[in-house]
């Protein structure tokens, strides 16, 4: 059997076998080479997803705030209270004396001047005890002309020796007890001529008959019951209870605005004339006068109305949104993002609150940025992201490590 290959597996012929070694080994490295540039482009593509995904990430990590700004309030606060109107002088005219009423002069609404007759009053054991008290005043008196006359005539006797020491001092003991009896029994017709005066009531001072009490018939007691009631109209005089918060901001002679309740008017300027020097202990608050001018009388005693008081801030305050503030056990808290973008909870101090808007005395600056409607798990140092509120595109404050 015949060794050799059977021509249709007999490789081809080769001029130089070398040669066709040399183009099978670049080949080989050609594509080793083609393998390698694959294994890095796929691995720097790979590097590259995984550090967008972990940016992704931590971009989906971090928390966005809606941002706030504060902006200043007012530097003057109007403190507006409540008060009521009163007279500048005010009384309840009573009676000095028992007895009926006789007859009254003034009724309510009418203007009295100090002196003018307001009403009478019938005493009629009075006038008896006053005729009792004259009668037994000229028996005194005539028993006293008695008594000197007498001791007159006892004194030249003991002159010349021609009456007892004794019997001359008797005479005049008698006479000096007379005018005792003389100066009581005076003073006692005196006291039933002023109780006499009291029968006639009048008014104490200039005003307006406010009330009347009374009816002609009526048994009058002294003292107990009340007759009229009597008001100075003009002036008018309030009084405003200042909380303790603004006491040391009062002082006399301080502008204030009065304004009636439910008058359509302008406002009437006024003074505060006195302040007290000390706090109520039971309100807390301390007391200021204001005295108003009533010429034309359209102010009524006992109107209600509102006083408005312009205290100058110590420093001027700032508005902020009322959801920018957290109130927790340790007090009212802001939620401030600072220029690293980390979160400040810082506590402030408060003052009126508007409704939307609510004044910030102390804690933050014209300048901070505060979260609006702060979530409950923000923390302290924590970096977040802040959007304006306004709508502006977002800004990213933090810095990424």
């Amino acid at each position: 059997m015949s060794s050799q290959l059977s021509p249709a597996f007999a490789l081809p012929p080769t001029a130089n076998p070398r040669r066709t070694l040399n183009i099978a080994g670049k080949a080989g490295s050609a594509l080793l080479l083609l393998l390698l540039g694959a294994g890095v482009f796929r691995y720097a593509v790979n590097q590259s997803a995984a550090e967008s995904l972990a940016l992704h990430t931590a971009d989906s990590l971090q928390r966005s705030v809606i941002a706030v700004h504060p902006r200043p309030g007012e530097a003057l606060r109007k403190l507006v209270l409540p008060a009521s109107l009163k007279g500048y002088t005010e009384t309840q005219v009573f009676a000095r004396t028992n007895g009926y009423l006789k007859a009254w002069h003034k009724n309510i609404g009418d203007t009295v001047k100090k002196g003018d007759l307001l009403a009478e009053i019938d005493v009629p054991e009075l006038e008896h005890e006053l005729a009792q008290g004259r009668a037994a005043q000229a028996q005194v008196k005539a028993r006293l002309e008695l008594t000197r006359s007498t001791w007159e005539r006892w004194r030249q006797l003991s002159e010349t020796d021609g009456a007892p020491k004794q019997e001359v001092d008797e005479k005049r003991a008698a006479f000096l007890q007379a005018e005792a009896d003389l100066a009581a029994a005076t003073a006692n017709v005196r006291r039933l001529e002023n109780i006499e005066n009291y029968r006639r009531v009048i008014a104490p001072f200039d005003g307006v008959i406010t009330r009347r009490a009374v009816d002609v018939g009526s048994l009058i007691g002294a003292g107990t019951q009340e007759l009229f009631a009597l008001t100075q109209t003009d002036p008018l005089r309030l009084s405003v209870w200042v909380p303790q918060a603004y006491a040391d901001d009062i002082e006399a002679g301080q502008t204030a605005s009065v304004r009636p309740l439910g008058t359509q008017g302008q406002a009437i300027s006024a003074r505060i004339d006195h302040v007290a020097g000390a706090l109520d202990p039971v309100t807390r608050s301390r007391q200021a006068e204001i005295s108003l001018p009533n010429h034309d009388s359209q102010l009524l005693p006992g109107a209600y109305v509102e006083i408005a008081i312009d205290i100058a801030q110590k420093a001027s305050p700032l508005l902020v949104p009322a959801n920018a503030l957290v109130m927790d056990k340790d007090g009212t808290h802001a939620v401030i993002v600072d220029g690293q973008g980390r979160i400040d909870l810082r506590q402030v101090k408060i003052g009126r609150d508007f409704g939307r808007e609510v004044e910030i005395l102390e804690g933050i600056a014209a300048n901070d940025v505060l979260v609006a409607s702060p979530s409950d798990l923000l923390t302290q140092g924590e970096t977040v992201s802040v959007v304006e509120a306004e709508g502006k595109a977002s800004e990213k404050l933090a810095s990424r490590s």
